[in-house]
């Protein structure tokens, strides 16, 4: 047995096939990619990593099996998924993965290769465990892999904990410890237990907060789309081998020393190097966008970015669309035991309709640009893409001058 002294969990205790996974590759490779990518350019001490988040969810996956009463081969398995959940992430975690899904068609989670093969799968099938079932857990399959991967996962008790540990926003702090105590299986559903209504809103309102606060701030939304760009460019340029599957197996160091040293992302690079920044162009609310322009694809932004550097006579690179999905809240199905019934959280909480409003309000399309071309930038993208004036320019502006009276007062 191996005892690890975690930041978040105190003492975090290894054994069994756990243990054997720790130091393979595919494992050890979590330690140089960050949990938050680029959030660290917003908040400086979240350099927390995929390795340490890994072995959180092992530990609270290893507590949820001792509560329920499970434990032998099908414990084992569980373990193993909950330590491997992560390997499929590529640098910066999710902010490329968009990026390489449309070159690859595979998400994070689709590991059945990675865990089939080497070390990995060595280690698994030296324990008789089988891989693909190891697999087919990370995705959520089956009636314990809801505890990997669903409304009620382990994975997200630790990383609301943790990332608002290491950015020191203390909005997703949660009682994860009477969350995993209270876990049970009703009908084959993993649900909270009678009287958790108000733990399983809590659950909801931490991710609510924590959302635009970290993991959707304007500047770690603006740094992950510059990302995006550059690796975008790095995939397209003919001086590199760099293909997506290869991109989808560096990790953060990799990456940057490829942008660095490719002649089409040196800009980038550069700029995400010293935080020279793009800046907001346009940041508009849901209800200034056309709604064709949301359900957009990748290639008709493309063709927006096009077209609004050409009004703003501006070089297409200096011109990045960033246009989130509709807001969406899937911890509303989170379900509960009430009066002996299974219901989804939306059915029984108020507060989830009142939040759900919040996301709507909080949604932002964002335009971005070198400083120096802001506004050519924004008045092109306002006619291009057909926004509210009003709605959209001239809230900017007010932010701007909002952001010069501030310097003012500090």
């Amino acid at each position: 047995m191996t005892t690890i002294k975690d930041s978040v969990h105190d003492h975090i205790r290894v054994d069994g096939v756990a243990r054997d996974l720790l130091d393979t590759p595919a494992v050890q490779r979590l330690r140089n990619i960050r949990q938050l990518g680029t959030v660290s350019l917003v908040y400086p001490s979240a350099n927390h990593t995929r390795f340490e988040h890994s072995l959180g969810v092992y530990h609270l996956a290893c507590e949820a099996l001792e509560h329920l009463g499970i434990d032998g081969q099908q414990a084992e398995h569980v373990h193993a998924a909950a330590l491997l959940h992560d390997v499929g992430h590529g640098p910066f975690s999710h902010n490329l993965e968009a990026v390489t899904h449309r070159r690859t068609g595979r998400y994070h989670d689709d590991v059945h290769g990675l865990l089939a093969e080497g070390d990995v799968g060595d280690v698994l099938r030296s324990h008789d465990l089988e891989p693909a079932a190891v697999a087919d857990l990370v995705a959520g399959e089956g009636r314990f892999g809801q505890l990997v991967s669903g409304e009620l996962d382990v994975d997200r008790m630790d990383y609301l904990v943790r990332d608002a540990h290491h950015t020191g926003v203390p909005y997703g702090t949660i009682d994860h410890g009477r969350l995993v105590r209270e876990l049970t299986f009703t009908d084959g559903e993993l649900v909270l237990d009678e009287g958790n209504v108000q733990a399983a809103e809590s659950l909801l309102v931490a991710r609510a907060l924590m959302n635009p606060t970290v993991y959707s701030h304007s500047v770690a939304r603006l740094t992950k789309a510059m990302l995006r760009r550059a690796s975008e460019r790095l995939l397209e340029s003919p001086e590199t081998d760099v293909d997506a599957g290869t991109l989808q197996r560096m990790d953060d160091h990799d990456l940057i020393v490829a942008l660095r040293t490719c002649a089409e992302t040196t800009e980038f690079s550069r700029r995400l190097d010293q935080r020279d920044l793009y800046k907001r162009a346009v940041w508009a609310e849901i209800d200034d966008v056309p709604g064709g322009i949301i359900e957009s694809d990748h290639e008709s932004i493309r063709e927006f970015e096009r077209e609004i550097a050409d009004t703003a006579d501006v070089d297409p690179e200096c011109v990045i669309l960033d246009v989130p999905g509709r807001p969406s809240m899937t911890e509303s199905t989170t379900r509960v035991l009430v009066n002996g019934d299974i219901r989804r959280l939306g059915q029984q909480s108020p507060l989830v309709e009142a939040l759900r409003a919040a996301q709507y309000s909080q949604w932002r399309l964002g335009v971005y640009s070198p400083p120096e071309m802001r506004e050519r930038v924004g008045r092109a993208a306002v006619d291009v893409l057909g926004l509210d004036i009003e709605g959209a320019l001239v809230r900017e502006v007010r932010n701007g001058l909002d952001a010069t009276l501030d310097q003012f007062v500090d």
